[in-house]
């Protein structure tokens, strides 16, 4: 047999049987996030580059957001700190951070006499690496720090450079004037950070990523593989080179489609071989590829219904009842979660300075199954049952009255509960 011609197995560029590294390990003074320490980064990069997965994101966190936070007591909503921001301003950026990464995190920053929280800051979760725990178990602080995306950029950097806040407890208030307050919900095996709740979904979002980045190359190169050039010139590695070159030059790109191919050979045994490739159904193999990411990346995030999003599913009719049912359940199973869990934590805060007397909530649309529409407020899990009826009735009766100060509207009546 001759040797002439060898075989052997082309090593993939990565191992596609690994998955998206969750690691918790000390380095150096803190616990790292991810193997390389940048799965924060990556969550980013896949919001950005999965247009699926992205929509989704942003839709959950619009839903989240409603019509704003709302309050007995408005004006306290208009200042969070001295950067003018209100605090339906830290509001979003905390609904997007819990959405996108499972998590959230405060700077609370107390008065100097220590007797109420003066400031409130949100710090985004991504520049946040947690110190060892302590003997008790307990995380003691956080290091904050905008560089942990750079790879390795945190080996050579001094403990000193990286600002650092304890974690958020009224009782050490006069030895910790900023301490910063971290919330993200138990999962099992993760001891100092939390997951978002699509992270099943993490190889399917990414995968989405580059089905997309396929199709452009193809486009771009010329769809290629889709025919095979044999030439008979004998050409050495300098010469195919400039080949090469000059057949992409001239027929690759969208610029070039449909033009022709003309070749001057000095006879016909030299002309080359032009062997068109079949496609072998990839067509139709990328698009099955496509409807499986999409009801994946859906499923991950809890959406029964492409069409909230704007998105056409095959075998789906489009009708009205089943966009409105896919709501009630995604507001009800999704939405309101998110919410109770923010106001959980606002309201800890704002109980610190205002007293067991202030109810704070999110005003929202508040859809039924007949079409109906109402003004609709959630509150945190731990309000008092009717406190969202108290307020759903102020603003109630603030819109009738025309009164843009709820505090104004007086002797509010109580009001029955709304159930769905």
């Amino acid at each position: 047999m001759s040797n002439k011609y060898t075989f052997k197995t082309i090593p993939r560029i990565n191992n596609t049987n690994e998955r998206i590294s969750l690691i918790e390990r000390k380095d150096k003074f803190f616990i790292s996030f991810g193997a390389d320490n940048n799965f924060p980064g990556k969550l980013i990069d896949l919001m950005n580059y999965s247009s699926i997965h992205g929509t989704c994101v942003n839709a959950t966190v619009e839903a989240i957001v409603g019509n704003g936070l709302t309050s007995n007591m408005p004006e306290t909503l208009d200042f969070a700190n001295y950067e003018n921001e209100s605090w339906n301003d830290i509001y979003k950026k905390v609904a997007k951070d819990l959405k996108l990464f499972g998590g959230f995190a405060l700077e609370i920053i107390w008065s100097k006499d220590r007797s109420k929280i003066a400031e409130v800051y949100q710090i985004d979760f991504s520049y946040i690496r947690a110190k060892e725990k302590n003997l008790r178990g307990k995380v003691p602080g956080y290091f904050i720090w905008d560089g942990w995306n750079e790879t390795n950029a945190w080996i050579n950097q001094s403990l000193d450079d990286i600002p650092y806040l304890p974690v958020y407890n009224p009782s050490k208030k006069f030895d910790e004037p900023s301490q910063i307050y971290v919330y993200y919900a138990y999962r099992p095996g993760m001891k100092y950070y939390p997951l978002p709740d699509y992270v099943g979904a993490l190889k399917v979002i990414e995968l989405d990523a580059q089905v997309d980045n396929f199709h452009l190359n193809n486009i771009s190169n010329g769809v290629v593989p889709s025919v095979a050039i044999t030439t008979f010139t004998n050409a050495n590695e300098e010469e195919r080179e400039a080949i090469e070159i000059m057949l992409r030059q001239q027929y690759s790109g969208t610029q070039n489609a449909g033009s022709l191919i003309y070749m001057d050979v000095d006879s016909p045994e030299n002309a080359p071989v032009i062997t068109p490739i079949d496609s072998n159904g990839t067509d139709v193999y990328y698009t099955t590829i496509n409807d499986l990411v999409m009801q994946k990346i859906l499923t991950a995030h809890r959406i029964t219904s492409g069409m909230m999003l704007g998105i056409k599913e095959a075998g789906q009719l489009g009708g009205r009842q089943e966009t409105i049912d896919a709501y009630l359940l995604f507001t009800n199973t999704v939405v309101k979660p998110f919410q109770q869990a923010i106001l959980d934590c606002f309201d800890e805060i704002f109980q610190i300075n205002y007293g067991s007397d202030y109810i704070l909530g999110v005003e929202q649309l508040k859809l039924y199954s007949d079409g109906k529409e109402e003004v609709d407020v959630v509150t945190g899990t731990e309000s008092e049952v009717g406190e969202d009826n108290v307020l759903e009735a102020e603003i109630e009766r603030a819109d009738l009255l025309n009164e843009p100060n709820v505090n104004e509207v007086v002797d509010p009546q109580p009001v029955n509960p709304i159930i769905a």
